[in-house]
């Protein structure tokens, strides 16, 4: 019998060895990085700590052993997963790649075929991969330089706003729904503000922003910290699907810039769930009019909107996230 795959909370992600570790290593490598870093930002407008946080999640900074045959991997999957069609693909990139001048001996990937310090898929490194030190190549195994300029290019080619940030932190009235998350659901930040939205440090939103779109983000839905991003989170998940990961590159690039702590709204308890529980609920939903974005047993936005839609329906306090007794009720 296969292990059930546990829902993993969102507060394992942030943990604190991980955040304190990536954001250590992050102001060691720009202060050592400075001058390539000042090089990199200038030519393509995405600030160094964002380069440097996702070069922290995606490699260690180079630390991590990505020990695989790019081929090999590849090959073998574009054979036997249940994705062929695009490992076919990415497999051929990986072949322009060679025809390209890469050698084939250095394309070292991940399990999944990611490859080198920015864990680019081929075709990622085919539209993306920049020479950042100037010896006419983009080495993303080797050198420091090209990979941060390879995330900066592929952060801008994907819509990366310069002199926006990601997003803030906030404090999200009650009067303010929790079913009002989600990227098709954006106002300017002044427009968040005058519903009682308020940063949680005190501080104003910068002048700058505010006429400037944001969209309400529950990571946790009610029980843990809320945030206004702005499009540029929507960037940062273009380099990976999870509201997550885009919460921890802006994290901790706000770490390395300025030494922030943690989030100042703690991650509430969270039952243990199993994600098939998790889909049959997102079933039910759907059966009932409901857009949860699929029935994957992951509580996406559109599934924490769902879920604080059924309970306001339902009499309920919205929390727009599961819990046991909930999935229980809506089953």
């Amino acid at each position: 019998k296969q292990r059930q795959a546990e829902f993993g909370a969102p507060a394992r992600y942030f943990n604190p060895g991980t955040v304190q570790g990536a954001a250590a290593g992050g102001r060691d490598h720009k202060a050592r990085l400075a001058a390539t870093l000042k090089r990199v930002e200038s030519a393509y407008g995405v600030p160094g700590r964002i380069l440097l946080a996702i070069w922290a999640r995606e490699s260690g900074f180079g630390r991590a052993k990505i020990p695989h045959d790019a081929f090999e991997v590849l090959g073998t999957k574009a054979f036997m997963s249940t994705r062929k069609e695009m490992f076919r693909n990415e497999l051929l990139a990986a072949l322009q790649m060679a025809q390209n001048g890469v050698p084939p001996r250095n394309m070292k990937s991940s399990w999944a075929g990611a490859l080198g310090q920015p864990q680019f898929m081929p075709s990622s490194y085919l539209k993306h991969a920049a020479d950042g030190d100037g010896d006419g190549r983009a080495d993303i195994w080797g050198s420091q330089a090209d990979t941060l300029a390879s995330i900066a290019s592929y952060l801008r080619h994907h819509g990366w706003q310069t002199g926006r940030d990601w997003g803030f932190e906030v404090v999200v009235p009650q009067s303010v729904a929790c079913t009002l998350e989600g990227p098709d659901q954006g106002r300017t930040i002044a427009q968040w503000e005058a519903m009682g939205i308020r940063r949680v440090n005190g501080k104003p939103f910068p002048a700058h922003e505010l006429k400037g779109e944001g969209y309400l983000m529950m990571p946790a839905g009610r029980l843990g910290p809320a945030f206004i991003v702005t499009p540029n989170f929507y960037v940062l998940k273009d380099y990976n699907e999870s509201d997550l990961y885009a919460l921890f590159v802006g994290h901790v690039g706000d770490r390395i810039e300025w030494n922030v702590g943690d989030f100042t709204q703690g991650w509430g308890k969270i039952d243990k769930l199993w994600r098939s529980d998790i889909a049959a609920m997102q079933r039910v939903l759907e059966r009932q009019g409901h857009d949860v974005g699929g029935a994957d047993g992951l509580p996406g936005f559109k599934t924490r909107r769902s879920i604080g839609a059924w309970q306001a329906k339902n009499g309920r306090q919205p929390t727009c996230f599961p819990d046991a007794e909930l999935i229980r009720a809506i089953r």
